[in-house]
């Protein structure tokens, strides 16, 4: 399979379980129950369908999101999905993982993670991986829904979700190693509850620090490349272009597409994420203010405190709805 048929690939009759199928909607992957994309398990496993033989290790890695946040959180992606993998390999083969030269993702070229994605395809016989795509519309949804699913959270919740695939699908998972998200101790310690069988590491800077992290990071990235690269856009009230550049704030291309695709009532396309600084801040400078009558959560003086309807004695007096109060409309008792 070509890198560039990555983000255009279709489970093969059988993968699947109906069951458990995989959501998908133009213009964005939906959250599933299944990894978005994933390969083939290596061959050696017994029965062939499912497991390792017994005994048989893996390793196996979960490395931070591409595109979540930038280093120590200043530069974050703007634009596009969100993009989680996992690649393990068995304990016997991860010098052979590291013969390809597996790096950092942020270190390496388009044209050289994309060598290196069809380097593991090739050697598929010890590397499997899985990835997870969010869509910017699940984000925004996530973030500024009225119950609120924080970015950790969600981070969290999909890394879990990969790794419980790998189990589902029989691999013997023996250690995990995992780039931080949030605090280390913290999201060690919950993953470490969660998989009590095995040995949990996680470290800032993981995909830097070992190989099979570094591998995932490569997956994920080229995945978010091309899902990128081959966006379809649903909306219709604009006419929009692709020539977003790399989806970074700090990028020309990015900042320009942005100020240009902002429409004063609706926003921006369920390309971008909402949710964002870059975003938000266009957004109060270039559209429309709403100001939402039922928003105020404080108390305005003179209405009643709930304490109040528990008291019994004697009649109490009803201030008037707010509607009368805001526009200074009170009873006629004579005309």
């Amino acid at each position: 399979m070509s890198a560039n048929s990555l983000c255009e690939q279709q489970p093969a009759a059988g993968d699947v379980p109906p069951q458990a199928e995989p959501l998908r909607s133009q213009g964005g992957v939906c959250k599933a129950t299944l990894p978005t994309l994933y390969s083939e398990l290596p061959p050696r496993r017994n029965p062939p369908e499912l497991q390792f033989p017994q005994g048989h290790r893996a390793t196996f890695t979960v490395p931070v999101s591409q595109g979540l946040r930038g280093r120590r959180g200043v530069s974050c992606v703007s634009i596009g999905p969100m993009v989680y993998a996992i690649c393990y390999c068995p304990q016997s083969r991860l010098t052979d993982l590291e013969a390809l030269k597996v790096a950092d993702s942020k270190t390496l070229s388009e044209n050289e993670r994309d060598r290196l994605f069809l380097k593991m395809e090739e050697d598929r016989d010890f590397v499997g991986w899985a990835l997870d795509v969010l869509s910017p519309n699940l984000i925004s949804t996530s973030m500024l829904g009225r119950v609120k699913y924080n970015l950790n959270s969600l981070s969290h919740d999909t890394a879990s979700g990969l790794i419980q695939y790998a189990l589902d699908q029989g691999v013997n998972v023996t250690q995990v190693f995992v780039d931080t998200v949030g605090l280390a101790e913290t999201y060690q310690e919950r993953l470490q509850k969660r998989f009590p069988d095995i040995t949990v590491t996680v470290k800032a800077k993981a995909d830097a620090l070992y190989p099979v992290v570094s591998a995932a990071s490569i997956c994920a990235k080229v995945a978010r490349d091309q899902a990128v690269k081959s966006w379809q856009f649903v909306e219709k009230v604009q006419d929009l272009d692709a020539d977003y550049g790399s989806g970074y704030p700090n990028d020309p291309k990015t900042k320009a597409w942005l100020r240009k695709h902002v429409e004063p009532v609706f926003g921006f396309p369920q390309l971008v994420r909402f949710s964002w600084r870059t975003a938000q801040a266009i957004l109060e400078k270039e559209a429309e203010g709403v100001t939402w009558e039922d928003s105020a959560a404080e108390e305005q003086e003179g209405s009643r405190k709930i304490t109040s309807y528990f008291q019994s004695e004697g009649p109490q007096a009803r201030p008037p709805h707010r509607y009368f109060q805001e526009r200074g409309l009170e009873s006629a008792t004579a005309l």
